[in-house]
């Protein structure tokens, strides 16, 4: 492939690219909207709600219409079971069927699974879209530091190329400069190309291309306030977690198809009606001493199983197992839930300490900046001095800023447990 091909087809990639900023609860608004993920949670929540018309349809008469018309020669045989006739309808209709009610109320059950699964996706996404849209503002705010950083040095290394031209300072000096300028460099070029991959990542979350991003909106945000005790949040976790709901309704579901199965064994009452309009060309006169061309029935079908056979009580031990292996997924759950926020909590404490410290640390930072300032305008600092001052204060901001993060992470992943995660986020501005 030609250079010139190449050029023009990475050209129409960046026509076609787009950036959207956005904010954060934006950003979780849009992917609550757009992510595929999401989206096939909805079809799955559709495809069950289909499923209870198609468990109920057998308790709707069902309608068939057609024609037995047949050339007959001597006896009048049946066709498929009927006698020969011009115009047929048939209709059936379960008025008692056990086994099929429990699937009725079983489908129901899934459907109701299948919309709880789309409240844990929906939780699950927007946990998602946070920590993607932190990495991404992270990333862009620590780079635009590493940036000056890079400034920074740059000047240092000015400063000292004149030192050593002028016999003032060593070569090492130079080479020693050199080397921080282009560790600074590759910082900041590691962090924009981190900032690119978060954005791209984002877009993506959101249901956007892959060549599409969304750039973070500076905005005023606190990290949010946990109004909970750690007893309080995995309280009321273990009462309202979505995906324990899940599981329950599974259980409950498996156990209506356990019922189904069980009422097998019961009687089934089935309404069967039939009309067929008679030709009189099919020899019905010579064998019948009555011939009547409309005829119909109307009735019930009575079934009882006798011998239901090893499948029942088979299925039934199957059901049973599933049963069983859901209530250990229960108890499983229940007690990563409670460890995950007992870690949470301890996680939060940890970033909080973490933020004090950073941010005692750029206090002394800014103050040890000031010092030299005011040591220069006496005469009494170099440059170099200052701007390696000022690099050392933008790596304390970096770390402010990184402390600050963790803090904000800590606290989503805390609300994401305790389930408050898109109160939060949409009570945010």
């Amino acid at each position: 492939m030609s250079k010139a091909l190449v050029f023009v087809l990475a050209l129409a990639c960046v026509l076609r690219a787009e950036v959207f900023p956005m904010t954060l609860r934006q950003a979780v608004d849009t992917a609550l909207k757009q992510n595929p993920d999401l989206a096939l949670a909805r079809l799955d929540q559709e495809k069950a709600r289909q499923g209870v018309r198609v468990a109920r349809d057998p308790f709707t008469p069902r309608v068939v219409m057609g024609s037995g018309l047949a050339y007959t020669n001597g006896f009048p045989l049946s066709i498929e079971g009927a006698a020969p006739s011009v115009f047929q309808a048939n209709a059936t209709q379960f008025l008692f069927n056990r086994p099929q009610s429990y699937a009725v109320a079983q489908a129901r059950e899934n459907a109701r699974g299948a919309e709880i699964g789309v409240a844990v996706k929906r939780e699950e996404i927007s946990y998602r879209t946070a920590s993607l849209y932190l990495d991404a503002e992270r990333a862009g705010r620590i780079g635009a530091l590493a940036q000056k950083d890079a400034e920074s040095m740059q000047r240092v290394l000015e400063t000292v190329q004149a030192q050593v031209r002028e016999g003032r300072a060593l070569p090492l000096n130079e080479k020693q400069a050199a080397y921080d300028l282009a560790r600074v460099r590759q910082v900041a070029e590691s962090l924009e190309d981190d900032r690119q991959t978060a954005e791209t990542s984002l877009a993506i979350a959101l249901g956007f291309a892959a060549q599409d991003r969304v750039h973070p909106v500076a905005e005023e945000r606190n990290a949010p306030v946990l109004a909970k005790s750690e007893d309080e949040v995995i309280q009321s976790a273990l009462e309202d977690n979505k995906e324990l709901r899940q599981l329950e309704s599974q259980i409950a579901a498996k156990r209506l198809e356990m019922r189904g199965e069980r009422a097998a064994r019961l009687p089934r009452v089935d309404l069967v009606a039939q009309y067929a309009l008679m030709s009189n060309i099919n020899n019905y006169t010579e064998f019948f001493n009555r011939f009547q061309r409309n005829n119909g029935q109307l009735g019930m079908s009575f079934q009882l199983p006798l011998l239901a056979g090893p499948g029942v009580s088979a299925q039934m031990a199957q059901t049973q197992t599933d049963m069983d292996h859901l209530r250990v997924q229960v108890s499983a759950a229940r007690n990563r839930i409670a460890s995950d926020i007992q870690q949470a909590f301890r996680d939060e404490k940890k970033a909080v300490t973490g933020a004090d410290v950073a941010r005692l640390d750029l206090e002394v930072a800014r103050e040890q900046l000031s010092v030299i300032l005011a040591q220069m305008q006496e005469g009494r600092a170099a440059l170099r001095q200052v701007e390696e001052a000022r690099v050392l204060e933008n790596d304390k901001w970096i770390a402010f800023y990184d402390a600050q993060y963790n803090v904000e992470r800590a606290r989503w992943n805390l609300l994401r447990l305790s389930g408050g995660l898109l109160a939060s986020i949409e009570g945010a501005p």
